[in-house]
């Protein structure tokens, strides 16, 4: 059980835990701010799937996992609105739903979830890297090859090269994650103006994506084509959207926050705002690169550095139109460190919260003289800088990361469907109709059929390493191991700190949190 208790929403605005609360200061606009971080999680992953599916096939493909981010975050409208109490978004919903069944699968389900938003903190820190090098420090590119496959800068800056390397991106990389831990350890206000300032910015070279194509003249429709075709074309399509998840679905995000709004209906106000916003950005972007640029132009800069190829044609090359680019790449980094704040905000409050519930160890359920999950906050750093040390692709952190997001994602919209049947008398400041509760089972079994294709055909990506273990690409092990350390952490938690026996199931009544929706 957890020892976090909950006043009445308005009538005092904190939560209490132990000598230190989570203060109520959010308002739904506040957590849209936050959820502007989505639509740059697209920019580090899009350029891959060019390649695989084709221009139609990635705006259609990436419209509809943003579509399913939309309806999921629609469904958690219900569990968000029943735990106003609970910091950590969908996977303590998961918990709360589940634990009657299995007290293993809370612990699964949140540090699944905050694997895949920690992430977000080594993957946009090295495309942030990239785009940078690529911009301004071009001598410094390691990636570059000639047509031969030969380095272009064989003596460029190359720290270490052993298991992993360190290169002028990733070192790039690293100090943007430690000023993000910065700016979050000081406490919740300071990382929502940051949202306010780097969303804004982010704005203006995604507007130049989407329409600067079509203004100059340089958007041609004639580069649109279908290619997803056969079996292994439709079936790379399913892998697609099981990697665009980690992504699209992270809408989700505006729910982490609930012991933090001030009034409950703000949660569900900043997931529609964001759901809808979200969705115009995940058609839009993609049209404008694949109306824009060739494709070798999108296959050569897949890492991201093809952001640079667009602004650069919509805003002109040289003179003044190198410095406009240059200037709207600037706002772009600035929206990636939105994204990296984001996901600290978020992973951090996942861990924070699980700690409290009672499910991992105590040392991660403290907040700091801020008031907020500084502790959390630093393992987030540190896990990210190994993973930036350690891959040198942001595919690969992403594939390995998203089999936790998704078995969360599953768990959280079941458990709406548990929670009524075993909580039916529990209040709902908003609850589903029964359209709504056949969409959540709906969209759980097509998740379950994206991980078994995501995880099948992971090679019809053309991004994997071409090396197996028990017949599954290597890259995608690193993600049970995670979900294998939570279990550890649980029992430890349960057994070794509580002095409690294993308890398979948590039959335990709880009370209702005072809502004033």
């Amino acid at each position: 059980m957890s020892d976090t208790h909950h006043e009445s929403w308005g009538a005092n605005p904190v939560v209490e835990v132990e000598d230190r609360q989570l203060l109520q200061t959010l308002r739904w606009w506040d957590g849209f701010s936050v959820a502007l971080a989505v639509p740059s999680f697209l920019l580090s992953a899009m350029g891959y799937t060019f390649a695989s599916l084709g221009t139609w096939g990635t705006v259609v493909f990436w419209t509809i996992s943003m579509l399913i981010g939309a309806l999921m975050a629609f469904i958690y409208q219900e569990p968000a609105m029943m735990f106003p109490d609970k910091s950590g978004g969908i996977a303590l919903f998961a918990n709360e739903g589940w634990k009657r069944y299995s007290t293993l699968l809370g612990p699964i389900a949140t540090f699944g979830y905050w694997f895949a938003w920690s992430g977000v903190l080594a993957i946009n820190g090295f495309l942030i890297g990239n785009l940078i090098v690529a911009q301004w420090l071009p001598s410094l590119d390691t990636s570059a090859v000639d047509a031969n496959g030969n380095p272009v800068n064989p003596d460029a800056l190359n720290i270490f090269d052993g298991f992993g390397h360190i290169n002028a991106a990733k070192l790039i990389g690293i100090a943007c994650i430690a000023l993000i831990w910065l700016v979050n350890t000081r406490g919740m206000r300071i990382g929502v103006n940051l949202t306010y300032v780097t969303g804004a910015l982010l704005l203006i070279p995604l507007a130049a994506v989407m329409f600067g194509g079509f203004l100059t003249g340089n958007f041609d429709s004639s580069r649109l084509t279908w290619t997803v075709t056969g079996t292994d074309g439709w079936q790379a399509g399913l892998v697609w959207l099981y990697l665009m998840g980690w992504s699209s679905y992270g809408v989700e995000t505006v729910a982490a926050f609930g012991p933090e709004y001030k009034e409950s209906h703000d949660i569900r106000k900043a997931l529609l705002s964001a759901s809808g916003f979200s969705l115009l950005i995940y058609f839009l972007v993609p049209l404008g690169v694949a109306g824009t640029l060739t494709s070798d132009e999108i296959a050569a800069g897949a890492n991201g550095s093809y952001i640079v190829t667009v602004l650069d044609k919509v805003l002109g090359g040289g003179g003044g139109g190198q410095v406009l680019s240059s200037i709207a790449l600037i706002l772009l980094i600035a929206g990636l460190l939105l994204a990296m704040n984001t996901a600290t905000m978020d992973g951090s409050r996942a861990l924070y919260g699980i700690a409290r519930e009672g499910l991992s160890v105590k040392w991660l359920g403290v907040l700091n003289k801020h008031h907020v999950p500084g502790r959390a906050m630093t393992v987030d750093a540190v896990f990210n800088i190994l993973l930036l040390l350690i891959f040198d692709s942001n595919l690969v952190i992403l594939a390995a990361s998203n089999l936790g997001y998704f078995i969360c994602h599953i768990l959280a919209l079941t458990a709406v469907l548990l929670l009524r049947k075993d909580r039916p008398n529990w209040p709902r400041p908003y609850k589903l109709n029964g359209f709504w509760l056949f969409m959540a089972g709906l969209l759980a079994v097509v998740n379950i059929i994206l991980v078994f294709f995501g995880i099948w055909r992971f090679d019809l990506t053309g991004y994997a390493s071409g090396v197996t273990w028990f017949g599954i690409s290597r890259e995608l092990f690193l993600g049970p191991i995670i979900l294998l350390i939570s279990v550890g952490f649980y029992l430890y938690r349960r057994m070794g700190q509580d002095k409690l026996p294993f308890q398979a199931r948590d039959l335990s009544e709880q009370v209702p949190p005072k809502i004033n929706a």
